[in-house]
């Protein structure tokens, strides 16, 4: 039977001869979404909505909720319904390991995942479509981290954990997201699949998974295998809540890069769009939070700051992408390029003084906390996420 394509990806045979069942797959999951999620955005809640049922049914149950149509208990019957290979010990573990090294994974998931994201303009296209795409970048940035906040927190990812809700909302925006544009008009489904589909779906927890734990490594940071391990057990659950199902089969570091070399293969490029949201992202958040650490005067400090970004930038996702999104090249990036043995030198040294993981991350909490707080400030967030900010 002959597969149907989304017109615009590219390299569909090669993906299946390179990868087989898993390229067919992939590029079956370009026409799949989130049924459970869209059925509950496209169901009737009477004078309130549906982001309001999910909230009360999320602290108080689905029974909670008055009138709660069928798609609402279909959705909660699969979310409450946990998966025996849940290992919350692994999830809690995993959250500690990477907390340990927040300011080195803040700066990665900008500079590394969120650029490997916006490669491809098929991906982008939603949030272009809804004019979020280049607008106050910082915000979103915060939002996110306001999400990976609760999601990295022992027992964030419990039933009742912050977590788990924050990331039930998540799926809930996205669902509204592919609701608008469908109703829009302007969404070309045969070329591009379906808005948000599984496909990229799974990119984006390799993009918080594999490809930032590469750019830490890159930095000198060094996991156990225990805790790589937990690591990717942690995402496998975040992307099961999140709704991705089993058919791309993101369990361990092998199935996140399988996952990373399909996007980049049958991606048919960046559009001047995807251009536009890195130099918006770099300028506006990456450098200032890069230039805040440094010493000297403001304008000294922007300039290193920019040019440190830019090479790191070129570092992580290699200098073809790189030209490809229109960053700025340097000779600087064959240095930092080299810096992972001493920085992880660095950090063994602070291992030997600090002995006590346990109170290292406790502090380590706390000093994530503190830094998430000043954020809000600095780039006037009053919400937690945007359907906050909608409702």
């Amino acid at each position: 039977m002959e597969r149907h394509i989304p017109r615009d990806l590219v390299n569909a045979d090669l993906a299946v001869r390179r990868y087989a069942d898993l390229g067919e797959r992939w590029l079956d999951g370009m026409w799949q979404a989130d049924p459970p999620a869209d059925a509950v955005v496209n169901d009737d809640f009477g004078p309130n909505s549906a982001t309001a049922a999910v909230r009360v049914a999320l602290t108080h149950g689905v029974e909670a909720v008055p009138d709660a149509p069928e798609s609402l208990r279909e959705l909660f019957a699969f979310l409450d319904d946990e998966p025996a290979w849940v290992d919350h010990d692994r999830i809690d573990n995993a959250a500690d390991a990477l907390v340990r090294h927040t300011p080195i994974l803040g700066m990665v998931l900008g500079a590394a995942s969120l650029l490997r994201g916006a490669g491809n303009f098929i991906a982008g296209k939603p949030l272009a479509l809804t004019g979020r795409y280049v607008s106050q970048p910082a915000v979103r940035s915060v939002g996110v981290g306001e999400w990976l906040r609760h999601v990295l927190t022992r027992g964030g990812m419990r039933r009742d954990g912050g977590g788990f809700a924050f990331t039930v909302r998540v799926r809930l925006i996205h669902a509204h997201v592919r609701k608008g544009i469908l109703a829009s008009g302007v969404w070309d489904e045969d070329a591009w699949g379906v808005p948000i589909p599984q496909s990229y779906m799974a990119l984006t927890m390799a993009e918080f998974g594999h490809i930032a734990v590469e750019a830490m490594q890159i930095l000198g940071v060094r996991f156990t295998d225990r805790e790589l391990d937990d690591i990717y057990h942690l995402w496998r659950y975040v992307g099961h809540v999140i709704g991705m199902g089993e058919e791309l089969g993101l369990r361990t570091e092998r199935d996140h890069i399988a996952v990373e070399d399909l996007y980049r293969l049958t991606s048919p490029g960046p559009s001047d769009e995807d251009r536009d949201f890195v130099t918006a992202l770099t300028e506006q958040y990456l450098v200032p939070e890069l230039a805040n650490l440094l010493p000297g005067t403001a304008p000294i400090r922007t300039t290193v700051a920019r040019t440190v970004m830019h090479s790191l930038q070129r570092v992580f996702i290699g200098d073809a992408d790189a030209d490809a999104l229109h960053i700025p090249d340097s000779p600087l990036k064959h240095v930092l390029g080299r810096v992972g043995p001493l920085l992880a030198l660095v950090d063994r040294v602070q291992e030997f003084r600090y002995p006590d993981l346990e109170r290292t991350t406790q502090r380590a909490y706390k000093v994530r906390d503190v830094a998430m707080d000043r954020m809000r400030v600095d780039y006037s967030v009053e919400h937690d996420l945007v359907d906050a900010a909608r409702s």
